[in-house]
């Protein structure tokens, strides 16, 4: 959502900085380096110098490589690598241009102006410079000091508009609205209500002012969350708790390339989706050879409606992803708190607005982790005289990034487990948007509110969170299908049995993308990619299963304004033919957009995708409905999904994982291991 971007600015340049050198790339699919990141801004600069062009690069990253060329590449390292290019969306002399860098040759290969609906990401840099009109406007002072307000205690945050039926476009504009900190951090628990500001990004000036009327402004105390500010009493303190491997980590890192137990895989970074993972491949020791389960997997979209629908919050529909870059928004990792004292740390970078690298400390982190969950286990107790006990502990590798979108930290993990699968978790955690009232007690209230009274002149707004996922699986090959298996309940006719029914397994392949959009909890069903030209040795086709996690599905209208724009909600799974420009279920041109260009859209097309290289969309969600323990902050609420072999071994990949080295520490013993 919103930055106050005041403060954040400051933030953003003191935890990243200015990097002007870089390592080689060693893989076509690493991020760009810093130096490329100055070579792009060079080539580019010189066709739209300063002195005649207004330029601003608002989203800088690689241009993804042809992938069959990329797996040609990587079946044989002595070929040619895939040429390295870069992709550029720029505001040039107010028109944005999608601009294509040949990083080899040094040179612009394609230069494509855009004038389709919607407008790219924003940048820390356009929103801070509208968070800062205000001050030096007039009207807006007199407001503050009317409320009896403090001028220096005010913070201001820059909101997307969205789209609402209008014909005509609007510029690039954003509304700008404000908060008070005076006695606490937590400047999302103490809105000003009523005041919007309305700015030109473009002419970087406040196009409109309204103040309709006055609300208080929630009270500061209680609101801060900073433990150096809490006072007794407290909750009692767990006594210490050690992560220790004396012998290092199972896992190595060379360049972007990470290799844990059976696992073989490539992380990179980008601005806007955050961590993608990429050529995942699970090493299969019948086979003695490693087998690709996915080719590439990111957050695509992060859509956030929320249901007030006064008139300074009707608007408020993010797509945090493509409005203001998912990764853009990625932030330090705090050791020993954000992650454990095993983890490794890995910085990326980004463009700033100029084009100048800007290095991301710690927005990864990886660790291996042990949380004394079983991976497998039996007690045998029917031989007599004999009891056997078999037990494997689960230990798996975690990628971690944590994005904040202005109140809201999402916590996203990749996880990845010895038995083949990936587990893909988000975690809500953060502040809530609240919107400031007069009431100070539930019983006060009798009209619609949108929302729960948390604390005094504190409303929590409904709202809904939901995460798409972009995952091209790659089942041991690029041509795949995706199968629905149904579990259908059958009435028992005959005299067979003593039993009424049983459920039968009825799976049908996808033919089209039409057949492939799923709203889940309708039916009890299995969801596969499979590869039908390869099976096990009992002749079952090979496979991945899709197991959701808690399913939810849009509840506005299909014909509101922000459903239409976030339309690719409307199935929790779709399937689509593999097109290296679907990326991004949101379109690539987000802000203001008006639902022409979505992964509905797309899929409308009704696709073959039968025995084809396919992706797999799945998106996730939440409806959040604020409670008391949401205020002033936010406990972590969680979701997933997870990736989970389907008959691709031919037995239990893990029956013969060996239980990792137990550490023992001097001068101590535990019964069993002494």
């Amino acid at each position: 959502m919103a930055y106050s971007s005041k403060y954040f600015l400051f933030f953003l340049f003191s935890a990243f900085s200015i990097i002007p050198f870089s390592h080689q790339h060693k893989h076509p699919l690493d991020s760009l380096t810093p130096n490329e990141f100055i070579q792009v801004q060079a080539i580019v600069n010189q066709s739209y110098p300063a002195t005649n062009h207004n330029l601003t690069f608002q989203y800088l990253g690689l241009e993804e490589p042809n992938k069959q060329v990329v797996i040609s590449w990587l079946d044989n390292y002595s070929t040619t690598p895939p040429p390295r290019e870069a992709l550029l969306i720029a505001r040039i002399d107010q028109k944005t241009h999608e601009i294509i860098v040949d990083l080899s040759r040094k040179r612009i290969i394609s230069d494509q102006i855009y004038d389709g609906y919607g407008y790219p990401l924003l940048t820390f840099e356009e929103q801070n410079a509208a968070d800062n009109l205000p001050f030096k406007y007039a009207p807006f002072l007199s407001s503050i000091s009317k409320r009896g307000l403090k001028i220096e205690e005010v913070v201001c945050g820059s909101f997307t508009i969205g789209w609402y039926g209008e014909k005509k476009k609007n510029g690039r504009i954003v509304k700008v609205m404000c908060y008070y900190l005076d006695g606490t951090v937590n400047l999302y628990m103490r809105p000003i209500e009523a005041i919007t500001v309305i700015v030109d990004l473009e002419e970087m000036k406040i196009i409109h002012f309204q103040d309709r009327f006055m609300i208080p402004v929630p009270k500061a105390a209680g609101t801060d969350y900073r433990e150096s500010e809490q006072r007794a009493p407290f909750e009692p303190q767990l006594k210490g708790i050690a992560v220790v491997q004396p012998d290092g980590p199972s896992f190595t890192i060379d360049g972007n390339r990470v290799r844990w137990a059976n696992w073989d895989f490539h992380l990179s970074f980008d601005a806007r989706a955050g961590p993608i993972i990429s050529l995942a491949s699970i090493y299969d020791t019948e086979k003695q050879k490693f087998r690709r389960v996915m080719y590439r997997g990111f957050v695509s979209e992060l859509f956030v409606p929320y249901m007030d629908l006064t008139e300074e919050w009707y608007y408020r529909i993010f797509f945090d992803a493509g409005e203001y870059g998912y990764g853009l928004c990625g932030v330090p990792l705090e050791p020993l708190r954000d992650c454990p004292a095993n983890a490794v740390f890995m910085g990326a970078f980004v463009a700033g607005q100029d084009g100048m690298p800007i290095e991301m400390h710690n927005v990864f982190c990886i660790f291996e982790r042990n949380a004394g969950d079983v991976m497998w286990r039996h007690t045998e107790t029917m031989i007599p005289e004999v009891l056997v006990t078999e037990v494997r502990p689960e230990v798996s590798l975690v990628v971690r990034m944590i994005s904040t979108v202005g109140n809201y930290d999402y916590i996203n993990d990749w996880e990845f487990k010895q038995i083949g699968s990936i587990k893909v978790t988000v975690g809500l955690s953060g502040l809530l948007e609240v919107r400031g009232s007069k009431y100070t007690h539930k019983d006060q209230i009798h009209e619609e509110v949108y929302g729960t009274l948390l604390a005094e002149n504190t409303l929590g707004t409904h709202h809904d969170h939901f995460v798409t996922y972009y995952l091209d699986l790659d089942v041991d090959g690029e041509s795949n299908s995706f199968v629905k298996s149904k579990l259908q309940t059958t009435r028992v006719t005959d005299q067979s049995s003593p039993r009424k029914s049983y459920w039968k397994v009825v799976s049908e392949t996808a033919k089209t993308e039409s057949d492939a959009k799923i709203k889940l909890g309708l039916e009890s069903a299995d969801l596969l990619v499979v590869n039908p030209n390869k099976k096990t040795k009992m002749g079952n086709l090979v496979g991945y299963r899709l197991i959701p996690g808690s399913v939810i599905g849009p509840l506005l209208t299909d014909d509101d304004y922000p459903q239409i724009r976030g339309a690719f909600t409307n199935y929790n799974v779709w399937v689509t033919p593999y097109n290296k420009s679907e990326k991004w279920a949101g379109g690539l041109y987000t802000d203001q957009s008006r639902g022409d260009d979505t992964l509905a859209t797309w899929s409308s097309r009704n696709r073959r995708i039968e025995n084809k290289d396919i992706v797999l969309w799945y998106t996730l969600g939440f409806h959040h409905v604020p409670y008391q323990e949401d205020f002033p902050l936010m406990p972590t609420l969680s979701s997933g999904f997870e990736l989970r072999p389907a008959n691709f071994f031919e037995y239990n990949p893990v029956l013969k994982v060996k239980v990792p080295n137990y550490v023992r520490w001097p001068n101590c013993s535990i019964s069993g291991l002494a």
